[in-house]
């Protein structure tokens, strides 16, 4: 696995159009693999997730991979900097049960709710499940039972802090939209959520593929990738 650290420069007519349109920044961050089949779904295919950061007067794009991407394809202005990209595999090895890690994670808590009307229309004999409205989750009490939730089916537990409560702070980011598609009934709108604290490694396979394919919803859309580093001590 590999991980990319492009330096944007928000002056770029490029990326600008991209941090106005999701998918466009979506279709932008897969140039990184020109030569891909058509036959699998390239993001899936590559586990690619990226997260856009904010830095003083500017923003940095992270994006994680299965293999090695080239970002030649880029405007000649989009990075202020050469990109950047790093093996993860020393990132990997470290992740043993029972370790403890600071983490940075931008998740999309939501839940899923069947309208009154579909409710009462009953699916034909054989047909698929309906699939719910997506609602996102406002309240941090909420956030966080989503991101423990998550925890639990991905190997990991959030620990308390010294004030008795779950060591994680949960802050908004800007919503982000993307254009509709033919047949969509709108443009998608994400209303992601910055998670930041600590977590303990409880089953290191699971997690481990949590940190190669992402967390919950919107992994297309700049959520999903979670940052490790050493955990922070008082």
């Amino acid at each position: 696995m590999y991980l990319s650290k492009l330096t944007v420069n928000v002056y770029s007519r490029d990326f600008r159009r991209d941090h106005a349109d999701l998918r466009q920044m979506h279709r932008t961050v897969m140039s990184g693999w020109p030569d891909l089949s058509n036959d699998i779904p390239a993001r899936q295919s590559q586990a690619v997730l990226w997260r856009l950061d904010s830095v003083h007067r500017g923003f940095v794009q992270y994006v994680q991979s299965d293999s090695k991407p080239d970002w030649s394809r880029l405007a000649g202005d989009y990075l202020t900097e050469p990109a950047q990209v790093r093996s993860l595999q020393p990132l990997l090895d470290a992740i043993t049960a029972g370790r403890r890690f600071a983490f940075r994670l931008v998740g999309n808590p939501t839940r899923s709710v069947v309208r009154t009307a579909d409710r009462k229309q009953p699916a034909p004999e054989g047909a698929k499940r309906r699939r719910g409205m997506r609602i996102a989750r406002h309240k941090p009490e909420e956030q966080i039972e989503w991101l423990i939730r998550k925890g639990g089916q991905h190997g990991f537990v959030v620990p308390t802090a010294y004030n008795g409560q779950p060591d994680v702070s949960p802050s908004p980011c800007l919503t982000q939209a993307g254009q509709p598609r033919s047949g969509d009934r709108g443009p998608i709108t994400i209303q992601p959520v910055r998670f930041e604290g600590h977590l303990i490694v409880t089953d290191a396979d699971a997690f481990r593929a949590a940190v190669r394919q992402g967390i919950g919803h919107g992994k297309a859309y700049g959520c999903g990738l979670i940052s490790l580093a050493p955990a922070r001590t008082a």
